[in-house]
């Protein structure tokens, strides 16, 4: 019993000290601690903005690291090539990961106010989405394309001629292509977790990486010939790594999907969802009906106007976009839709965002376009709205935003919902609002028409990750039921999206659901203000807010937190 005695008498000394140290540590902070689980608790608002902090610097590799976002939306540093994406790599980042979110959960926020807990639960949800990453997707070892994406993004570079210092940097870079590919072989060594539509998919995938470097070649021929060799290795590497998975994919076994059960984990702890799978499904459905219907009723409407005349040449179709461009902020100015702040002009928009995009407005006019190019050469009001509004300001306001928690666009496609979803609602909603009166009617067809194809597409998404359809399957539903389905037969466009949605999973569910959540919370706040609400009022607020879920959003807006209450 004596001896019993000491043991218990040490540990209550040990606890005391540990609990001594941590208030130490934080010397002048409000800390207290929780009777259930002995555990230090803060009620410091600046503990969580250090802690978070620490864990983006954990992510990117270090404090000042640039990132790169593969398609899952794991992070990956572009500062140091280095990589190590083995086994024994992973399940230590996995246990750093764990330290990190038991610091969270020594935070209390219950007394904060409401917009210091909407930053408590954008932590909970970036370090749950850091955790899928590692317990669902794994997808160093589970996703050929995974090493496709860091290899593509390893041949970006800035403007020729480098400097020297760049052209250093873009050598490091590009030797490092065959490591990777070794890497990749090493890691992928259970065929029976990888899905044979993962495969399908990269090697489609790879063929644009390999156009990627050899564009990059022409241009070193000419300004730093030196590299060409190296470029050459890389090149040889790319397509070795499409041989293995050539030979290897009818090994590969994996279920296509995450499941319904993580689906549903991944709604309520990374995206905020207060949905479930089920619930997704049928709001999906119902909305294709409803831009299917409405498509129709466009086109009785409009059967006796003038057919829309599409462009001709790259100069018509470059000439349109200005055109459109002009249009919209005449428009977004002249109604006030929001605060057009001297920063929002679309200065570089066309060599930034649409470039980018793919969208090079001086080159040769193609033999092939784009799906979305069968939309925008007949009415580019709604695309550019899209890109314009939705995505190049809010690019711009997020270089603004220096808040440590909200500012800029978060990982593991947190901000997906917000961000897709208001740039997809802003096509429908402004032309409610007027931005396609005096223009050709069927222009308004154009809208819902391109509307459908985003919700055939969350429809794949949301049954290609329950298990229900392959990505065959998948393929064939989006052609036989988006508009003009026949144009995405073979189609690029078609396997890049599905690509996007089945290995960064909930991609398009997200920007259909994004524009639904918003209807709600404008729905919400108009009810709410009664005569006072006023739309740009309502935008900006949104827009304040930053690229955050809805969920927040929604809860910070109009203190209604039936949702998050949900989310706990």
């Amino acid at each position: 019993m004596k001896l019993r005695n000491i043991v218990i008498v040490l540990l209550a000394l040990l606890t005391g000290v540990a609990i001594y140290q941590l208030s130490q540590v934080n010397t002048g902070r409000d800390w207290a601690v929780n009777e259930e689980s002995q555990t230090v608790v803060s009620t410091d608002y600046g503990d969580l903005v250090s802690l978070f902090s620490d864990f983006r610097a954990f992510q990117q590799g270090g404090p000042d690291e640039n990132v790169f976002y593969t398609k899952s939306g794991w992070m990956v540093p572009t500062n140091d090539v280095s990589f190590d994406f083995s086994a024994a790599a992973m399940v230590e980042k996995f246990g750093e990961l764990r330290t990190f979110q038991k610091r969270l959960e020594a935070i209390d926020p219950s007394g904060w106010p409401t917009a210091q807990q909407v930053d408590y639960h954008l932590v909970r949800s970036e370090m749950n989405g850091h955790e899928f990453q590692h317990r669902v997707l794994s997808p160093w070892s589970r996703d050929p394309g995974f090493y496709n994406d860091v290899i593509a993004m390893l041949s970006r570079t800035a403007e020729l001629p480098l400097q020297a210092n760049e052209v250093a940097r873009l050598q490091s870079k590009i030797r490092s292509v065959p490591g990777l590919v070794e890497q990749a072989r090493a890691n992928l060594n259970d065929f029976s977790l990888i899905a044979v539509d993962l495969a399908t998919l990269v090697v489609l995938a790879i063929g644009d990486t390999r156009s990627s470097y050899e564009s990059l070649a022409d241009g070193l021929t000419v300004h730093h010939p030196e590299l060409l060799a190296d470029v050459e290795l890389a090149l040889a590497a790319i397509d070795e790594y499409e041989d293995w998975i050539r030979a290897n994919e009818h090994q590969m076994t994996g279920s296509t999907g995450v499941g319904k059960e993580d689906y549903n984990w991944l709604l309520r702890n990374v995206y905020l969802f207060p949905y479930s799978w089920e619930d997704i499904r049928t709001i999906v459905e119902l909305e294709d009906n409803r831009v299917i219907t409405f498509q129709r009723l466009e086109e009785h409407r409009n059967r006796n106007a003038p057919a829309l005349r599409p462009v001709q040449s790259q100069a018509e179709y470059k000439a349109g976009i200005e055109e459109a461009v002009d249009h919209v902020m005449g428009f977004l100015r002249d109604e006030e839709i929001f605060t057009l702040h001297d920063f929002l002009v679309p200065d570089d928009y066309y060599d930034t965002r649409l470039s980018g995009k793919g969208y090079l407005l001086d080159d040769p006019w193609p033999e092939t376009h784009d799906y979305f190019f069968n939309f925008s050469h007949r009415e580019a009001v709604m695309e550019n709205t899209h890109e314009l509004v939705g995505h190049h300001f809010d690019m711009l306001r997020a270089e603004r935003d220096d808040r440590v928690i909200r500012g800029g666009e978060r990982p593991y496609k947190i901000s997906t919902a917000r961000d897709e979803g208001l740039a997809f609602a802003l096509e429908e909603l402004l032309m409610h609002a007027g931005f396609l009166d005096g223009r050709n009617p069927h222009g308004r067809e154009i809208a819902y028409e391109q509307a459908a194809f985003r919700t055939v597409r969350a429809l794949s998404d949301i049954y290609m990750h329950s298990g229900d359809w392959s990505l065959d399957e998948a393929t064939r539903f989006c052609i036989d039921n988006a508009p003009h389905g026949e144009l995405l037969e073979g189609s690029h466009h078609l396997w890049f999206e599905l690509d996007t949605t089945l290995r960064g999973v909930g991609h398009h569910m997200l920007m259909v659901m994004g524009k639904v959540q918003f209807m709600k919370l404008m729905r919400d706040r108009a009810n709410q203000l009664g005569d006072d609400f006023h739309l740009r009022d309502f935008l900006d607020e949104v827009y304040a807010s930053g690229q955050i879920p809805w969920s927040l959003i929604r809860w910070e807006m109009t203190g209604y937190d039936d949702e998050v209450s949900q989310l706990w």
